[in-house]
Formats: structure tokens, C-alpha cells, sequence
């Protein structure tokens, strides 16, 4: 029994120094199969908000059954199983096929073997399960029920601590998502000052958002990542008479397809499990004001019908309700990808594309007003050595000339992140552009993607990179300086500049694995 308590006070030290609970679960498992005849731990929670189950954490002794729970969530019926079985706070022990019958959600359907599982519960609410799973032939005993019971408060409240640190990240990430995170990214110092550009590359763009702020129009951004459709439709915003109400920006591509409804038009309460209370969406909370939303391409077809309907007479229902409901909403949309096409294809409804593009307006890519270069090193400069504590750094002649040459697949924010780097690998003491362009110095592509890599080729030598090309491995690289972290303070979306869903989106896109960089 002595044995068991120093147990169960490695599971407390795991709970509580490791901030990312699926690290814990994970170093748990040669804890727990000690004491215990397992070889799998498996902590599945409850998302209320979206009626769902979940994987909070997994980890194996066994390669064959360690990447399987981490892949499947279940239907709202089956949170209402697991709700009522957490209600009863007892242990659960059965063989497979017995645990998906009577507790359908917490096991996927390729697992073999016995289970035994206890409800994690804090404050009065149901969070999850733990699941102590075996594919050995030895059983449970009578003494691993006591022993699992004195396991579950501190899974219980790591995994609150867990959910709540997520959620308050989400909060923050969500008021400065138009505040401190715009103005960084697109090289602003307060929403009240002017486009850099808007006297040269801009100056037509610029005259173009003057006109169409006149009118509640809908506006359509065309133009490459990263060139400042976000800039622009805030200056929309900012000149209209909407400039009282809100501006709220939703990246249409970073919302899950079954929760896009629910995130733009609102939820009742009642109108599915977990749904304890009325939720506005992001029409509603825009009500007065401009709602931007971005890659409106990547909205899924059944989106794009309740959208046209709200373009065309302001009026929509929530999920689960039978009031309609009105709103005075100016719509900025922006993508990247060709719609037009999208529109041939049948990707995309040309009635949308219609309501969507009637005054339609294209962002140049940098590479094509090369002449806003100087003042947006210089602008990009102040910043970054302000941020790190340098003295005032500004480009020299040589380095604007290096810069006009690049090409700026990343557009604006390549040159932000550029621009920090070349301050960093300077010491503080000068702007190290070369380096940071890759053109010539120690650092090369193992240290970070090589910017020189995307120089225009002479005839003869290897094909020019794509844009997918450079944007993975700018992203594989800061995933490696981040040590496979997304979001924090020393997360690649810090690094980049972005918000962290969207990073999360391309990398989906793009097919990068962040577990692969991540390090003890």
C-alpha cells in the first residue's frame, strides 16, 4: 500500500507541473502500470459547448494501440451516457465491447481488451473520464477499484486547470485579436494612424476604401496572404458611419464545419446537449457595426446558404430557435483564393459571390509596390528594436536595395518577420538583412527556411518554390524554434505574427504535424 501512495504522488507531481495535460497523461502511463495490469491510459472529455467528446490525453506502452484514441469523438446522444454515469460517480469495469455499449464515446471502436474507468468530476461538474485499459490477460482485482478512485481527483483537477487555462487563452486571444495583434501585424502603431503606402503602392486601394465607406455596401478583399486585407477592411470600418459600433473579424476557415452555424447565427439553450444557455453569434454581437469575414472561401456549402440569407434581408434564426432575429451588419469579406473559379467549379454559389462582390477590391501583393519597401523596413525596424530593446535601428541604402530585389511570396508579414529577424541576428547593434534573407552568413536552412530560396532562378537551375513550399517550411521552422508549441508566449504564432487558429488552419492545409517537433 506504501508503494501505491508514492503512485499516487508522482500522478499529483505530473498533474501539477505540466502545463499541456496530454503531457502528463501521457508520462503517466509507465506510472500507473506499475500498480495497475495496463498498457493504455486514456482521459476523455466533455465539451459541453459543443455537445461533444473528446480526447484530453492519451498514452501507451504499446506502439500498435498509441495513436488510435487520439483520432475519434462521439455524438451529443452519447455525452448524455456519460453524464448520467458521472452522476453516479462509480467505477466502470468491463471488456471492450460491454464499455462502447454501456458507455458508448469513451473507447474507439478498433480497442480490444478490458476497461476499467472512473468519472472525473470538480466542483460539482462532470469534466470526463479516465480510462485504465488493458490488452493483457491478468484482471483487474477489487483493490485496483480503491486504487483508481484515488486516482481520479488529480486527473480531475489537472484537467480542469487545463480546460480553464484554454479557455481564458481563448478569451485573450479574442480581444486582442483586433487590437494588439492587428496593429503588429500590419505595422501600425495606433488603429488612428495612416496606411503605410497609402501615398504610393496604396494610393488607389486607398482612394477605392474612401469611396466605398460612404455607402453599407458589401465589400470584397481579394489579394495574397499576408498583403493587409485586414488593414484594409478596418479602414473600411473606420471611415463609415459605423465607426462607433463594433468590428469583429472571423476567420472563416478556422471553424470546425458542425460548428459554424452555431459560431455565426447563435445557439438557444436547450437546442442540444450541453447547450445550458442562449449563445449570440458573431452577426449578433456585430449588430451596428462591420463584420470581416475572412476566407470566406473555406466556408462549407450549407454556411454559404444561411450567409446569403442574412446578406439579403439582414434577418436569420438561431440554431435550435424559431424567432427571427435582425441585424444591421455591414459584411467585409477577404480571401486569398480565386472564387471565380471556385465559383465555375460549383465549390462556391455564384448567388453568394453575387451579394458578396459588389464592390470588389484587390490588395497588390508587395512584390508589386516595391516602392513602400523603405518606409515599411523602416517602420518594421522601430518596432523590433523597440520590442527587444535595441537602440533606433533603420535600413541602409545597401539593405532597401536587397529588399526591393526579394520577391515577398509572404507579402507584408514575411517582411515584419524578416525585418525582427535581421535585428536579432544583428545583436541588437545593426540589421543583419543579409542573414536574415538567407543571402550569405553561418545561419542556413537547418536553422531557419532560407528567404533566398524564394529568389527568382536563372534559366537552367532548379524550379522556382511555390508559395505552399516557402510558407511550410517558414512554419516547420518556427514550429522547431518554438519546440513544436503553437500558442503561448514562446509559441510559432508568436513567432509569425498570427493568430494561432489560423496557424493551426494552414498547417491542417499544409499538412504539417506540430507533435513531431515538439521536445521534452
Amino acid at each position: 500500500m506504501q508503494s501505491f501512495q508514492l503512485t499516487v504522488l508522482e500522478i499529483w507531481r505530473l498533474a501539477c507541473s505540466h502545463a499541456e495535460f496530454s503531457e502528463a497523461v501521457r508520462l503517466s502511463v509507465p506510472v500507473l502500470a506499475r500498480p495497475f495490469p495496463i498498457d493504455t491510459v486514456l482521459v476523455r472529455s466533455i465539451d459541453r459547448a459543443d455537445s461533444r467528446i473528446v480526447t484530453a490525453g492519451s498514452g501507451s506502452l504499446t506502439l500498435s494501440s498509441r495513436i488510435a484514441p487520439l483520432r475519434f469523438t462521439c455524438n451529443p446522444q452519447q455525452v448524455g451516457h456519460l453524464l448520467d454515469w458521472g452522476s453516479k460517480a462509480i467505477p466502470w469495469e468491463a471488456d471492450a465491447g460491454a464499455t462502447r455499449s454501456g458507455l458508448p464515446g469513451i473507447l474507439p471502436d478498433d480497442f480490444n481488451g478490458t476497461v476499467l474507468a472512473g468519472p472525473l468530476n470538480h466542483n460539482r461538474e462532470m469534466l470526463g473520464a479516465l480510462v485504465l485499459a488493458s490488452t493483457l490477460s491478468q484482471p483487474f482485482e477489487p483493490r485496483h477499484h480503491r486504487m483508481l478512485e484515488a486516482l481520479l481527483e488529480p486527473f480531475s483537477i489537472a484537467l480542469f486547470n487545463s480546460r480553464h487555462l484554454h479557455e481564458l487563452t481563448m478569451i485573450r486571444e479574442a480581444a486582442e485579436a483586433s487590437n494588439l495583434s492587428l496593429l503588429s501585424k500590419l505595422g501600425r502603431q495606433d488603429i488612428s494612424d495612416s496606411i503605410i503606402g497609402s501615398e504610393t503602392g496604396l494610393r488607389k486601394v486607398v482612394k477605392a476604401i474612401e469611396q466605398v465607406s460612404r455607402s453599407d455596401a458589401p465589400v470584397l478583399l481579394l489579394g495574397e496572404t499576408g498583403s493587409g486585407k485586414e488593414v484594409a477592411a478596418r479602414a473600411i470600418h473606420n471611415h463609415s458611419r459605423r465607426r462607433a459600433g463594433p468590428f469583429l473579424r472571423v476567420n472563416c476557415g478556422a471553424i470546425p464545419s458542425e460548428l459554424v452555424d452555431s459560431q455565426l447565427f447563435g445557439h438557444e439553450r436547450g437546442s442540444f446537449t450541453g447547450a445550458t444557455g442562449s449563445h449570440k453569434g458573431w452577426f449578433e454581437r456585430a449588430d451596428g457595426g462591420t463584420l470581416f469575414l475572412d476566407e470566406i472561401g473555406e466556408l462549407p456549402p450549407a454556411a454559404q446558404v444561411r450567409l446569403l440569407r442574412i446578406l439579403q434581408d439582414g434577418t436569420f434564426e438561431r440554431v435550435g430557435g424559431q424567432k427571427q432575429l435582425n441585424v444591421d451588419v455591414r459584411v467585409v469579406a477577404a480571401t486569398h483564393l480565386d472564387l471565380r473559379e471556385m465559383v465555375r467549379r460549383g465549390d462556391f454559389r455564384d448567388d453568394l459571390w453575387y451579394r458578396i462582390a459588389v464592390f470588389p477590391l484587390v490588395i497588390p501583393p508587395l512584390r508589386e509596390r516595391t516602392e513602400d519597401i523603405p518606409a515599411l523596413a523602416a517602420h518594421f525596424a522601430l518596432r523590433a528594436a523597440k520590442r527587444l530593446g535595441a537602440p533606433p535601428l533603420t535600413p541602409s541604402d545597401s539593405d532597401i536595395r536587397r529588399l526591393v530585389a526579394y520577391p515577398w511570396p509572404g507579402n507584408i508579414r514575411e517582411l515584419a518577420a524578416v525585418i525582427e529577424r535581421a535585428v536579432i541576428l544583428g545583436n541588437k547593434n545593426g540589421l543583419a538583412v543579409d542573414q536574415a534573407l538567407g543571402i550569405e552568413g553561418s545561419m542556413g536552412p537547418r536553422d531557419f527556411p532560407s528567404c533566398a530560396e524564394a529568389a527568382p532562378s536563372r534559366p537552367g537551375t532548379r524550379p522556382f518554390p511555390s508559395l505552399d513550399e516557402i510558407m511550410r517550411k517558414h512554419i516547420e521552422a518556427a514550429l522547431m524554434q518554438s519546440r513544436g508549441r503553437v500558442e503561448g508566449p514562446d509559441g510559432a504564432a508568436r513567432l509569425l505574427e498570427i493568430n494561432p487558429h489560423t496557424l493551426r488552419a494552414r498547417m491542417r492545409k499544409l499538412g504539417i504535424q506540430w507533435a513531431g517537433f515538439r521536445t521534452k
